[in-house]
């Protein structure tokens, strides 16, 4: 597998220059993204659910600024939530540059009430030159800075996947498809129908499995292909990869989520991994941000580790990664979290990598984390939690119990 750090001038799809690329953080992915901008000769298509221009942010900006300037076309959207306005300084340059901006499900008055606004663009993918790609869970948003809590004095812990070949491709169609759907004709304005993705998100889901499973590209043993979900027609593709790697693991299964709170089907196939002798190790959020993912959760924690399945809880910072290693070969890395929000509503997409080397690294970078960045979460500790902290927890559990059954009625 190629892991060296690509000549950002050099976008072809060949297989013998395919690459793929673990990145961790900002700091490793924004200096490469900018070079890569900075190289691009004809379309840079950016879909981010936040884009702040705060920090480093502002200089992923200024590359796209720059990009647009030497007339390279660039489309940019952000979902309507996560950005819900452009600074006035941004908004202009943007617009003196030529950057074409939308906005999905922009929001609107009393828009809890519409169903339609429920849904949001969480997906984090990046196409430059329709033959470089990057997927993940990173947002343009500076690691050492939060929208909500200001300052962090340690980066944010999140990965993402640099590809290029046809595995980008394929990204670079899906993101002009949505683009198109949108229907630009004022800016902002525009709204997506999912019911006209559907179709063409599974196609190209599914054709891009049949490519590298017939042409591996990278190595010849390594498969990597681009898993997305909707909000119609293909609710489980990235659920269904996950637990068709958890029903299949031997040794070991990490899992590093922002916001875990699984279904009942991955629950139980965790539980009965770790009964079935597999090493069942969870990464999660130790630091509190918002209360319904950060107390939902834990009333899950119990029977998970009744089962003998170990969980730490990451503590210098905001724990956002959304990644996976099973059995050291299979990975996953992007855009889905484990909780009700993603796999009901959200649009994502992941990589899923079946690759040995690259899903060591992954897994090393997370044995690490759990080991000197964590503290680990004990069953007697869990119990004697004080009894206020008990109770917020179960009315957060029960709110999204409601509220998962609200919205299965409704799609």
């Amino acid at each position: 597998m190629n892991v060296e750090r690509q000549s950002p001038s050099k976008h072809a799809s060949t297989a013998a220059d395919a690459t793929l690329q673990l990145l961790q953080g900002t700091v490793e992915l924004f200096p490469l993204l900018i070079q890569d901008i900075d190289a691009a000769q004809h379309t840079v298509q950016l879909e981010t659910y936040i884009f702040d221009t705060k920090g480093s942010g502002a200089e992923v900006a200024q590359a796209l600024e720059r990009a647009a300037l030497r007339g390279v076309k660039v489309r940019l959207v952000v979902d309507g939530y996560g950005t819900p306005e452009w600074p006035v300084e941004w908004a202009q340059r943007f617009q003196s540059a030529g950057v074409q901006t939308l906005v999905f499900e922009p929001i609107v008055t009393f828009g809890f009430f519409i169903p339609s606004q429920w849904r949001r663009l969480h997906r984090k993918l990046v196409v430059i030159d329709s033959n470089l790609g990057y997927c993940g869970g990173i947002n343009i948003l500076d690691d050492f800075y939060d929208p909500n809590h200001g300052v962090l004095t340690s980066a944010r812990f999140d990965f993402c996947v640099r590809v290029s070949g046809a595995i980008a491709q394929t990204m670079h169609a899906v993101t002009h498809q949505l683009w198109e759907k949108m229907a630009p004709h004022e800016l902002g304005k525009a709204t997506v129908s999912d019911k006209m993705l559907s179709a063409l998100e599974y196609f190209t889901k599914s054709t891009l499995r049949t490519q590298f499973k017939n042409n591996p590209q990278v190595n010849q043993n390594t498969i990597a292909y681009l898993v997305l979900r909707d909000n119609v027609s293909h609710r489980s593709e990235i659920e269904r990869a996950y637990l068709q790697a958890i029903g299949e693991s031997r040794k070991d299964i990490i899992i590093a989520n922002a916001y875990f709170l699984p279904g009942a089907k991955i629950r139980k196939a965790l539980i009965s991994a770790a009964k079935r002798g597999v090493k069942v190790q969870l990464l999660l959020q130790g630091r509190y941000e918002y209360f319904l993912q950060y107390h939902a959760a834990r009333p899950v924690y119990g029977a998970l580790l009744a089962a003998g399945i170990e969980i730490y809880e990451y503590a210098p910072s905001y724990l956002h990664a959304k990644v996976a290693v099973i059995d050291g070969v299979w990975a996953t890395v992007g855009s889905s979290n484990l909780d009700p929000l993603s796999l009901l509503l959200a649009r994502e997409a992941n990589v899923v990598v079946q690759d040995t080397a690259f899903a060591t690294s992954l897994r090393d970078r997370l044995s690490y984390a759990m080991h000197h960045d964590s503290k680990r979460v004990l069953h007697s500790e869990l119990a004697s939690r004080p009894w206020a902290q008990r109770i917020r927890d179960r009315i957060a559990f029960a709110f999204m119990r409601t509220s998962l059954w609200f919205i299965g009625k409704r799609y």
